[in-house]
């Protein structure tokens, strides 16, 4: 985990390849992110045997390298007799006795960085729905890979090159600290788009992370709770947005926008919007 939060890549797949079998209702799901060229099968639950353990598979090999390379899902329905694919992993695969198997490739901005793979060990129908399941949370995991990639880049941006300092510093310095802001509303901005609940949780748990790594001890905690979208419309004018570049970051109308700055500002008993952040960043609502 690093300073703010931010699950591993492997946290991630591995709690991708949970979702994937219980919300399927499949035996076995299994799958990795391209590292060095080829797929490292790092995550696998339901498996009976070792079979699928160091399952490195290359581009346009097998179901999954083809997936990944079209990057599209593939299916097949009887594995040992598809004629469909490569058989280059049958050892592992039959190994650990899979005869049904569909793969998907998981796409971030368009470029495939890994595959799911979710089966059973006797032939059977695969529905619809089970396939948009699992398409599902392929775009589940695509979103927190993209949240964790803008995150971090917003942070290496922003830390400025290591200077050992005359004397210990608490805090963040300005360019830290504005760099942290815009990943905030960024975050938040993110947020508002992914319609499962799990995920917005622990985006909301990174957001708070966040906030608090530019707080000092000057916190001054007031009995005001903000909504999701005051909160959202709040730091995006942190970042000296106007409305309308606000409206056009959220896909708000400026009217609308306008109408959260002010009951904002309203529970915040600020005359002005400088004054509103301020007040939410002392009290902690704002990073």
């Amino acid at each position: 985990m690093s300073a703010v939060g931010l699950a591993s890549e492997d946290d991630l797949m591995t709690r991708a390849v949970g979702d994937l079998a219980t919300r399927t209702g499949l035996p076995v799901a299994f799958g990795g992110f391209e590292q060095d060229g080829a797929i490292d099968v790092k995550s696998v639950v339901g498996n009976r045997t070792s079979s699928l353990a160091g399952l490195v598979v290359q581009p346009t090999r097998g179901l999954g390298g083809r997936a990944f390379v079209e990057r599209r899902p593939r299916l097949a329905l009887d594995y040992r007799s598809s004629r469909n694919i490569t058989h280059d992993y049958d050892r592992a695969v039959l190994g650990e006795g899979i005869s049904t198997l569909f793969a998907v490739p998981v796409l971030v901005a368009g470029t495939a960085r890994g595959v799911l793979y979710c089966g059973s060990w006797s032939r059977s129908p695969f529905g619809e729905s089970t396939a948009r399941t699992a398409l599902q949370v392929a775009s589940d995991l695509a979103t927190e890979l993209r949240v964790r990639d803008e995150v971090g880049r917003r942070l290496r941006l922003a830390s400025p090159p290591p200077l050992p300092p005359p004397a210990p510093s608490p805090g963040l310095d300005v360019a830290a600290r504005e760099g942290l802001r815009k990943a905030y509303a960024e975050l938040r901005r993110i947020g508002a788009e992914v319609g499962d609940p799990g995920i917005r949780r622990r985006l909301a748990d990174i957001e708070s992370r966040l906030a608090a790594l530019s707080q000092g001890a000057e916190i001054e905690p007031i009995d005001v709770r903000l909504s999701p979208r005051e909160t959202d419309v709040l730091a995006c004018a942190a970042l000296g947005q106007t409305n309308a570049e606000i409206a056009a970051t959220l896909t708000l109308r400026e009217g609308t926008v306008k109408s959260y700055l002010q009951s904002a500002m309203a529970k915040l008993d600020a005359s002005t919007r400088h004054a509103a952040v301020t007040k939410a960043r002392r009290a902690g609502l704002l990073p």
